[in-house]
């Protein structure tokens, strides 16, 4: 088969666009960063019109680097950064104000009225999430209340909201002009808006929030066509996943007890519950996994880490102790261990497995003999620690002792974080040959609609390890350096006055 499916990537700090064939082998890709704004601290933005941008340079840099043209592409699957909440006005297709992104904690105070009000999990039941800043539903609540016009043009139904799916999918196919206003169940799933047992609308946290249903987009499967690019001669846009999800399926994680973590911006692990609901009890969050056209949908439990690569970020950029973020190993391994010393990057308070808006950013244990080789050897740990969290509160959720760790995103090509990770899991883990799960899991949702593979089993046999690592530390050791890490976490609290 010639054709190919062109997944788009749009993640938090950048945009991808990669080209797969039928055996799942990257053909060409493109890529380029946007803007981070922080308007204060706490704040932070993205600009949809930039993104728009970028987006329609990725793909035809892509199309152009692979010598194809648009009649060669069989469908558009896109995957994109969740909870990150833009509103629009549907008759010129102009954003209201910047894109709230999902790391943004300017809705503490509606989420601790929401919760003074009936309790952090008084939506858990419906929704599966906790009340917090990281979801999509306070974020439209803030906008609503906080930018002029856009409630008064919601209720006469010209604002729109979307995640970046819904952006993206509105504009190619013809924005203004009749554009489709659409999301998938994933990212539905993430706004605390959606009811996990009707994939739609929930009614009465609608009005609680008072969001006008006018705003929001229709609820679709994650593999479907759902309009067509204009600016690629017609071709459908036929899969939409959130972008941890859509990691989980480009890992083929397609039975129930298979888990993945995917090393980005953040940090999330998702194990396959299948077509079970299961109430986390230990601070994780309920959530979907896929829907693939009438098929049932299935749903996962997620551990969710805000920062992980992007405390690599903060290291090159804030504190400039490497030029470069590749340069992390190098400067990790110039030292034997941490030195005592660690960091909790609770940057936008604590994420999964503590839900703690009140808590920051801490570096403790420093001594004389720290030296910048153990901060960046920290910055490293900090990310596997973090994940040895959220799999202990995965375990006792689900019952199920993971063998293996699939991996994939940036981070994994740091051989001493993988193979610190392996130590501190005490589980081996593995790497595939293609690490850009995120967008291939996107390419499989569309090259499914369309019928460039034939189903789900055809998918399994692609997926292929690359590398494993096995855990080599003794007990002893593991034991008292996540004795010291629980120890870390536990100065980050009560930091903010709530």
């Amino acid at each position: 088969m010639s054709k190919l499916i062109a997944a788009i990537d749009q993640g938090t700090t950048s945009t991808r666009c990669i080209l797969f064939d039928s055996s799942g082998k990257i053909i060409a890709q493109d890529q380029k960063e946007h803007r981070q704004i922080f308007p204060q601290p706490g704040w932070v933005e993205h600009d949809p019109l930039e993104i728009l941008d970028r987006t329609g340079e990725v793909v035809n840099n892509a199309m152009s680097k692979s010598g194809h043209s648009a009649a060669d592409l069989a469908a558009v699957g896109i995957t994109n950064q969740r909870e990150t909440t833009v509103v629009w006005d549907r008759r010129t297709g102009k954003p209201y104000t910047n894109a709230i992104v999902w790391q943004d904690t300017r809705t503490a105070e509606i989420c601790d009225q929401l919760t003074a009000a009936g309790g952090q999990d008084r939506f858990r039941k419906h929704t599966g999430l906790p009340l917090a800043t990281y979801f999509s539903g306070p974020k439209i609540r803030w906008i609503l209340d906080n930018i002029p016009g856009v409630r008064s043009d919601a209720e006469r139904g010209y604002a729109l909201f979307g995640t970046i799916d819904s952006w993206l999918i509105w504009n190619m196919t013809g924005g203004p002009d009749h554009g489709v206003h659409v999301t998938d169940v994933t990212n539905a799933s993430r706004t605390m808006l959606m009811n996990l047992r009707t994939l739609d609308w929930d009614p009465d946290i609608l009005q609680i929030l008072n969001i006008p249903p006018s705003m929001l987009p229709k609820v679709e499967p994650s593999a479907q066509v759902y309009g067509h690019a204009n600016f690629l001669g017609g071709v459908p846009i036929a899969g939409d996943l959130g972008d941890q999800q859509a990691a989980l399926f480009g890992q083929a994680c397609f039975t129930p007890g298979e888990a993945k973590n995917t090393y980005g911006t953040g940090c999330f692990m998702l194990l396959n519950t299948g077509t079970e609901i299961i109430p986390s009890k230990s601070g994780l969050l309920t959530t979907l996994g896929y829907k693939i056209g009438t098929a049932p949908a299935v749903y996962c439990l997620e551990g969710s880490i805000a920062i992980a690569g992007a405390l690599v970020q903060w290291l090159r950029d804030n504190l400039q102790l490497i030029p470069s973020s590749s340069e992390i190993e190098g400067l990790a391994r110039s030292v034997a261990d941490n030195g005592g010393m660690y960091i909790v990057p609770a940057f936008s308070g604590l994420f999964a497995p503590y839900w703690r808006s009140d808590a920051r950013g801490v570096m403790v244990g420093l001594t004389q003999f720290i030296n910048r080789g153990h901060i960046a050897r920290a910055v490293l740990e900090a990310t596997a620690f973090q994940t040895r969290e959220v799999l202990d509160a995965m375990e006792t959720d689900s019952g199920v002792r993971l063998s293996t760790l699939k991996v994939d995103g940036g981070m994994v090509k740091n051989d001493l974080l993988m193979q610190f990770q392996a130590d501190i899991l005490n589980v081996p883990v593995v790497r595939p040959v293609i690490t850009e799960t995120t967008a291939l899991g996107a390419a499989y949702a569309a090259g499914l609609a369309v019928g460039y593979w034939k189903d789900i089993d055809s998918l399994r046999g692609q997926w292929s390890a690359d590398r494993q690592w096995s855990p080599i530390m003794n007990d002893i050791t593991r034991t008292r350096l996540y004795a010291g890490w629980k120890k870390a976490v536990s100065r980050t609290m009560d930091w903010i006055e709530l």
